[in-house]
């Protein structure tokens, strides 16, 4: 029995997970730090951070440190790191934990070392930094270790993912800077050009998880949408419907299908023809869009599904591959 503890992180673009072995999901948050620019000292993490986005007085700012699956900004990286391993309150007088972080695809070699001297100083034992869109297909259920093609399309909130694994690995992948945070911007554009509203990144959100849709829109579905009125500068609600979101959105969905079309051609025949008979997995927040996996499968003329609880695949991903430490040697 080892006494020292062993934790997965999901650093997400818009969210920060911490997978606890033996507990589970322990820390799901948004990745927002606010820092007083005066002391440069942090004033609120996670999801206090996350509701001053955009309402912040002038010394204090809102950051969020990864953008597009990329670590922007290290030393805010490191507070929000630092900020929930502490919570966790790990350190046992002879333990150290062993840590697992996920990352995007394309972090390059010098990210991965600064990753890991962030979290030994966060007093780690073992850091082991593995490519998300792997840890998302185990987190799916997949078993990735037969020679056989599993194909997962990872949309996060800065990045999607597509890879194709087989043995364990990744044989062919792409990333998009396209995601959720793109769908967002999208929305924000669609309605300040249709309505002549301004919105915010916040009020957009809840459009897409209220009635974001991929395929198939319902014009009858409708929300309320509220901002500033651009030629009155007064404050205004319009109702906007599903179709309208669905068109909105439509060149992000068309770039992750084409996406996965590309990738898909790159991939060994052997493998593609596993792939027509699985299918392929949904996983990350973007895998929520209404009618996503239909119109995905429209596309790539091969069945798609939608992972169970897609937010929260790497997540337990990680916890597999803490519970089977096979996979990290």
């Amino acid at each position: 029995m080892s006494l020292s503890k062993e934790i997965g992180i999901d650093l997400g673009t818009a969210n920060i997970l911490i997978y606890l072995k033996g507990e589970g999901i322990v820390v799901n948050e948004p990745s927002v730090v606010t820092i007083n620019t005066e002391t440069n000292k942090p004033v609120a993490v996670g999801a206090e951070a996350r509701d001053m986005l955009g309402k912040t007085p002038g010394r204090l700012k809102a950051i969020r440190p990864l953008k597009d699956g990329v670590i922007a900004d290290f030393q805010t990286t490191e507070i929000l790191i630092t900020h929930f391993i502490n919570k966790l309150n790990l350190k046992g007088l002879f333990s150290r934990p062993i840590i697992l972080i996920c990352c995007p695809t394309n972090v390059t070699a010098i990210e991965k070392s600064a990753l890991q001297d962030v979290a030994l100083r966060c007093g780690a034992k073992r850091v082991y930094i593995e490519e998300e869109p792997k840890v998302a297909a185990i987190g799916a259920g997949l078993d990735i270790s037969k020679p056989s093609g599993n194909m997962v399309v990872d949309i996060g909130g800065g990045t999607t993912d597509v890879a194709v694994l087989s043995l364990g690995e990744i044989v062919t992948s792409q990333q998009l800077k396209m995601a959720g945070n793109r769908m967002d911007e999208e929305i924000v554009k669609y309605v300040k050009d249709k309505y002549k509203l301004l919105i915010g990144d916040s009020t957009a959100e809840h459009v897409k998880i209220q009635i974001g849709c991929a395929f198939d829109g319902d014009p009858e579905r409708k929300v309320d949408c509220r901002g500033r009125d651009m030629v009155t500068g007064l404050p205004k609600t319009i109702q906007i419907s599903e179709a309208e979101v669905e068109e909105a959105l439509h060149k992000v969905c068309e770039a992750i299908l084409l996406s996965a079309k590309q990738v898909l051609e790159q991939t060994p025949p052997e493998l593609s023809a596993d792939i027509v008979n699985k299918g392929v997995f949904l996983t990350g927040g973007g895998a929520l869009l209404h009618n996503l996996d239909k119109y995905m499968e429209q596309g790539l003329k091969v069945p798609v599904f939608v992972a169970d609880e897609p937010l929260n695949c790497v997540a337990e991903g990680c916890g597999v591959m803490l519970e089977n430490t096979n996979y990290l040697e």
